[in-house]
């Protein structure tokens, strides 16, 4: 999964480069080439996901690896805009395998809150990456140039692959595979849209994502353009990413005392009211002091670290069964939701970050209308079943 977020984040610092070299004139098209490889990552799942549920979990990540080396030498050399997309999609798709395949096996071993617990141990390591990875990207860009950030990550494929392949066995037994035909794929994807709580919890995933992939794509634009922080930049991201990955940490531990679903509750909750606040304070557009801005950041990022996990958690949890299908529907839907919620927002964000916030508490608003509607659903279900 971590091969995803240096794919993302090595590349921040470069994007101005980048898109002077392939010819960008607008700045906020810099945002493109970050929220393209998020719509590979959301359309690869729907072939990778089904597949693996029946011939196992290690060769679609192969596949995906092999994918992703491949798109990542079509970036290197393209000189356009529209060539650099199609290369950023196909890394998405490419990556979807490792970071689909990574939750289908993490369902394949546990349940409930523990399956919680591990997921957010290993989404820590997912995050840790982009503490690090706009500054190893700005590092690679000094000594050699934008490419090398492209040839760094296929080095670490490279390493990953081959140190999954010699410790991650098969997880999938025997019993559970599935033969990938029409029936098996459409008999599938009924039950997961079917099973309520899976997507109630699926739609709030794309919300949440969909907000924190504005930061993903405008944090450069933010930090470098309206505030002049180019050479601080990396390590403005990198604190906003140990919030998240703080909040994860602790996640791990709180999620087996408190459960899965009181500690989402509780973080929507702050997430909504943290950008209500600062959309209050500063709805005159104008941009706060830095230190300020990063403030919020942080404290929106560790509600976002008690959501990420446990939201994929509760989606899976119903259907370990179909893991593979499960994981590749569930992302599929959140990371199309995504990718237009981020565009639209981000369109917004050009000389004030005052959008940022309208659309986190946006998102934070619909996930707490779900959320209350899910547990109206339980509670009529409870009275009936005890009528």
């Amino acid at each position: 999964m971590s091969i995803a977020a240096l794919a993302l984040d090595a590349l921040l610092p470069a994007l101005d480069t980048i898109g002077a070299v392939i010819g960008i004139k607008d700045s906020v098209n810099n945002q493109l080439l970050v929220i393209a490889i998020f719509l590979g990552l959301g359309v690869g799942p729907i072939f990778f996901g089904p597949y693996s549920d029946s011939i196992g979990r290690k060769p679609i990540v192969y596949m995906g690896f092999g994918l992703f080396i491949v798109a990542s030498f079509i970036c290197v050399s393209a000189q356009s805009l529209e060539m650099m997309l199609i290369g950023r999609v196909l890394q998405g798709i490419g990556l979807a395998a490792p970071r689909t395949i990574s939750i289908a096996i993490i369902r394949d071993m546990y349940s409930g809150d523990y399956m919680a617990r591990i997921m957010s141990f290993i989404t820590v390591v997912f995050i840790l990456v982009p503490v690090i990875a706009p500054a190893l990207g700005k590092l690679i860009m000094t000594q050699y140039n934008w490419q090398g950030i492209f040839y760094v990550q296929v080095i670490f494929s490279v390493i990953v692959g081959i140190w999954f392949w010699r410790r991650q066995p098969e997880t999938l037994t025997t019993s559970n595979k599935v033969l990938f035909s029409k029936k098996s794929f459409v008999d599938g994807f009924k039950e997961v849209l079917f099973q309520k709580s899976t997507m109630a919890y699926t739609l709030i995933s794309g919300c949440i994502v969909g907000s924190f992939l504005v930061y993903l794509s405008a944090s450069q634009q933010i930090f470098e353009l309206q505030y002049g922080l180019k050479e601080e930049f990396p390590y403005i991201f990198a604190a906003t990413a140990l919030s998240i990955g703080t909040s994860i940490y602790l996640n791990g531990t709180l999620v087996i005392r408190f459960g899965m679903k009181r500690l989402v509750n509780i973080a929507i909750v702050a997430f909504f009211l943290i950008s209500l606040l600062y959309t209050i304070l500063f709805s005159s557009g104008a941009n706060p002091p830095v230190g300020i801005l990063i403030g919020f950041f942080c404290a929106q990022f560790i509600a976002i670290g008690f959501l990420f996990g446990n939201i994929r958690a509760l989606a899976m949890e119903p259907l370990g069964h179909i893991a593979g299908m499960a994981a590749a529907i569930t992302g599929f839907i959140s990371t199309m939701m995504a990718v237009p919620i981020s565009i639209f927002i981000g369109s917004f964000v050009k000389t004030s970050s005052l959008p940022l916030f309208i659309g986190f508490s946006i998102a934070g608003a619909i996930s707490i209308g779900i959320i209350t509607v899910l547990h109206m659903n339980g509670k009529k279900r409870i009275t009936t079943s005890s009528l």
